[in-house]
């Protein structure tokens, strides 16, 4: 039977996902107005629509997730799993102009600075506390430490990152307006691309020598 703990999150991750697609919901939405009510995913139709097949008759279950009943894995460099709910893994969304990801944070547990080009992010804290963060157009920072049940906004298209503060794990629920917002990590754009970005433009641009320039790119060749 499950514990008083595992029930008490599980209502709060139920809350926290209402909660914050309404507030996305809400938001002039970056992807086309759907034309029908819904189109629920199903590889298996022949349907197209938004870039994936509909089914042609939908169910309940097509408008419900567990995505989210499982902490993700933070055993990694940055001590960060993030679990993303979009139309790929829960058809219901498709259409919908959102997606949503469940973030866990080990201590220290750094979710990168990146940006999302086609959508404006919601974060909402459940658990530790996070300092969330974006540079705006003209290079001011924008920061805020955020304890639980705080919200706060990242810009679309903007550099941004949010980090557990705290001495254990942090839990945070993030919404999108798009159901395919993109993703980009800066640094791994920069000098972990497929066709690297010739050295002598990183050497000028970071005011970086060449051997430091390749001890960065070695640490992402791992």
């Amino acid at each position: 039977m499950a514990s008083a703990a595992a029930i008490f999150t599980s209502r709060v991750l139920v809350i926290a996902c209402v909660l914050v697609c309404e507030l996305v919901g809400a938001a002039v939405g970056s992807d086309a107005d759907p034309l029908q009510d819904y189109c629920v995913t199903d590889s298996s139709s022949n349907v197209v629509l938004n870039g994936f097949t509909c089914k042609s008759s939908a169910s309940p279950a097509d408008f419900s997730s567990s995505l989210f009943n499982s902490p993700g894995s933070t055993a990694n460099a940055l001590g960060v799993a993030v679990t993303l709910a979009g139309a790929s893994n829960f058809g219901g969304l498709n259409t919908q102009g959102l997606s949503i990801a469940r973030i866990d944070y080990a201590a220290g547990g750094l979710v990168p600075p990146h940006v999302h080009p086609r959508a404006s992010e919601v974060l909402l804290v459940l658990q530790g506390t996070i300092s969330a963060a974006f540079v705006d157009g003209s290079n001011k920072l924008y920061s805020q430490t955020l304890q639980p049940f705080d919200l706060f906004v990242f810009p679309r298209g903007l550099i941004h990152y949010s980090v557990n503060l705290g001495t254990g794990p942090a839990l945070s629920i993030s919404g999108f307006n798009s159901q395919n917002p993109g993703l980009s990590l800066i640094a791994n754009a920069l000098f972990a691309s497929n066709d690297t970005i010739p050295d002598f433009i990183l050497e000028k641009a970071f005011h970086l020598n060449p051997v430091e320039v390749e001890l960065i790119k070695a640490s992402f060749r791992g």
